[in-house]
């Protein structure tokens, strides 16, 4: 199974995407956060969605489904969806928390999802919205993944984890976390009421892996991060490496 980091920042973006990156990934100037899972299912799809789908050369026909995390527009653009639609040789799905506001988009079908409850996808594709810490109005969800017998949490804008959630995650055994990291390694910023910040990060693993969500074999990767709020990309990985933690990036394709 291949998870591609189309996109790995929180809203906070370079200048020089439009210039001397317009064409190319790069760690530092990040673009809007989104994922690609086998080439087929895209979770979010905000306004660099498309910019990042050309770069790494993705065949927009080849994607089947979307998850969409919340309706803020870097993770949400009815733009980019409309144009991913038009390209499927199939109707597109896209998933949705149940109670969003929707808008009807030519060959889209919207599928609404009920708070936990666990949907097929295909045959060896499930998922599962559970609550996220965010902005209620823009109907917040994490997004968890079962796909060819691995699970895949895929937890980006959201502080900590709510009650029913970290219960949810129980005895998960999750071959793969990615969690929010919008805030650097630092104290003191009011971002953290809806974000997660790396001393949180620290916290929260250990807990985790008491409560059976994750194991050491666990990959967890850190993502949507501010450049303006976190040191380098080559900082941030010497920083979070003692706490078992990468940072992913632009263009990252890994297997699982």
């Amino acid at each position: 199974m291949e998870i591609l980091f189309l996109g790995t920042c929180a809203c906070d973006y370079s200048p020089l995407l439009q210039t001397t990156y317009k064409d190319v990934f790069d760690k530092n100037a990040r673009r809007s956060s989104c994922a690609l899972i086998n080439g087929r299912y895209l979770i979010d799809c905000g306004y660099h969605c498309l910019e990042e789908l050309r770069i790494a050369k993705i065949d927009l026909a080849q994607i089947t489904d979307i998850f969409v995390t919340h309706f803020h527009s870097d993770h949400y653009n009815v733009e980019c969806i409309s144009q991913i639609a038009k390209a499927s040789e199939r109707t597109l799905r896209v998933w949705v928390r149940a109670g969003a506001n929707i808008i009807a988009i030519s060959n889209v079908e919207w599928k609404l999802m009920g708070k936990g409850i666990e949907y097929t996808v295909d045959e060896n594709v499930k998922v599962t919205g559970l609550l996220a810490n965010h902005n209620e109005s823009v109907f917040p969800q994490h997004i968890l993944l079962d796909v060819d017998g691995k699970k895949i949490f895929y937890a980006l804008d959201g502080a900590w984890f709510l009650h029913e959630t970290y219960y949810a995650l129980k005895n998960a055994n999750l071959d793969f976390l990615v969690l929010d990291c919008t805030c650097g390694d630092y104290e003191g910023d009011y971002r953290i009421g809806e974000h997660n910040s790396i001393p949180m990060i620290r916290l929260m693993l250990p807990s985790l892996k008491k409560w059976g969500a994750i194991t050491e074999k666990t990959q967890v990767y850190a993502s949507h991060l501010a450049p303006s709020l976190h040191k380098s990309h080559e900082e941030t990985v010497e920083i979070l490496q003692k706490d078992g933690v990468y940072v992913a990036y632009d263009g990252l394709s890994l297997q699982l």
